[in-house]
């Protein structure tokens, strides 16, 4: 029986785990000068790459358009692991229920 819980919509919330960085530390980002990419990086736990992204958009905007020329995005899922993951998620839904963080 499905939990109550996986009707439940998280993405774009606080509890969206996809979100690495608020709109907050974006423009704490922006505005740091004189650190490197690497430096800031390593502050908020993150890819470098992102970093590049968010201080130059026109990087992303070009990689966008690269990996489209290059056939679009070619990630393949192992079927057990993806299987897990999406447990995990299930799981972390219904924590959240469970507490009433979510309703």
């Amino acid at each position: 029986m499905p939990y109550k819980s996986e009707k439940i919509k998280i993405a774009g919330t606080k509890y969206d785990r996809r979100i690495k960085l608020t709109e907050q530390d974006r423009e704490d980002i922006k505005n740091l000068t004189g650190m490197s990419i690497r430096g800031i990086a390593r502050m908020y736990g993150v890819d470098k790459r992102l970093i590049q992204f968010i201080l130059f958009p026109e990087r992303q905007k070009k990689n966008l358009i690269d990996r489209k020329n290059r056939g679009g995005s070619m990630k393949y899922y192992d079927k057990e692991r993806n299987k897990k993951a999406i447990m995990r998620t299930r799981n972390y839904k219904q924590s959240l229920y469970v507490d009433g963080k979510i309703k």
